[in-house]
């Protein structure tokens, strides 16, 4: 079967996002579900309630924006037509937003008409309960798209007539439609006008842009004046070629970025979300990549003598596979 553009298909199923619900669902069978907004009839759905209804089996590909793919995943759960049926969607509703028990009060949107041909309320994965940390007890699914689109923990489900841009579409620039197929779709446009990026790569500091998301940049020029670049989001950007060595960029976010043949020598990553970061061909050696988020980072190639990997999490098969031939001890896998 096809992959939409540049994932990597697996049998694994990453972790992704938040690990655990928000204080307020410290107990699994509290939850509950509300369905609110341009409705007849606001509902509360309980555990119980949910459970009750006919459930049936779904299967579909999932494809996350990180770049990984997991064909063929089983499901069981309610299409989420049933469930709104019950609340009688009024005429003036066009959007469906989806939110989550989150600390971090994540939440997603989609077109009503898309939500009620392709959305689901899940509470089993391959057979068994679908633990906290992929969204259990009860999750939104959303074939077809990003898994992003796919909120943990659901919460509330409100019926609008105007959209509301969710928590990662606003705050990681992920693209609104997010869809997977034309191969464009996982984020925005870039970030910063041409002048913003030259100022940027002739920064001689980097307070200012710290936790800032920037995204789809041609740093392959950057020279950066000083080696403290913790938390810097550069996300979807090219950076092939470029010499970080002995930075510290604890707490950065390199998701999707390309760092083919970087010189990344004593690197301090700790932390850090390299999600679909490509290290093909790079020089990690004594890099520091404890507790950082692997999924569909690549590193073929790359030299990692020496590589500290522990906490770290997300690693796709054949990635680990290239690190255990290169001699290093990957705990917890």
């Amino acid at each position: 079967m096809a992959l939409p553009p540049g994932q990597i298909e697996t049998r694994r199923f990453p972790v992704v996002g938040e690990r655990a619900p928000s204080p307020d669902l410290d107990d699994p069978a509290g939850w509950q579900m509300t369905i609110s907004g341009l409705v007849n009839r606001p509902t509360t759905l309980t555990l119980d309630a949910y459970l009750s209804l006919a459930t049936e089996s779904l299967e579909f590909d999932i494809h996350c924006v990180t770049s990984w793919s997991r064909l063929g995943s089983t499901w069981r759960g309610v299409p989420l037509r049933t469930v709104l049926d019950v609340a009688e969607p009024l005429p003036d509703a066009r959007f469906v937003s989806f939110t989550a028990y989150s600390t971090r009060g994540h939440h997603t949107s989609l077109p009503l008409d898309i939500a009620l041909e392709f959305s689901w309320l899940v509470h089993e994965f391959e057979g068994e309960r679908l633990t906290p940390e992929h969204g259990g007890p009860v999750r939104v699914v959303t074939p077809g798209r990003y898994f992003y689109k796919s909120l943990k923990w659901v919460k509330e489900v409100e019926l609008r007539a105007e959209d509301r841009l969710g928590w990662w579409e606003t705050n990681s620039s992920y693209h609104n439609n997010a869809d997977p197929w034309p191969g464009d779709e996982r984020f925005t446009t870039g970030s910063l006008r041409p002048e913003q990026l030259e100022r940027f790569l002739s920064a001689d500091r980097y307070d200012k842009y710290r936790g800032k998301v920037m995204l789809g940049l041609d740093l392959t020029s950057w020279e950066p004046a000083g080696r403290d670049l913790h938390r810097l989001y550069l996300k979807m950007c090219d950076l092939r070629g470029v010499d970080l060595s002995g930075s510290d960029l604890h707490a950065s976010n390199l998701s999707l970025s390309d760092l083919t043949g970087a010189n990344l020598r004593r690197v301090n990553l700790a932390g850090s979300d390299l999600e679909g970061a490509d290290f093909t061909d790079a020089d990690l050696t004594e890099a520091n990549m404890s507790g950082t988020a692997l999924s569909a980072t690549r590193f073929d190639g790359a030299t990692v003598a020496g590589t500290t990997f522990e906490g770290s999490w997300g690693l796709l098969e054949s990635q680990q596979r290239y690190l255990v031939d290169q001699g290093i001890d990957l705990p917890g896998y």
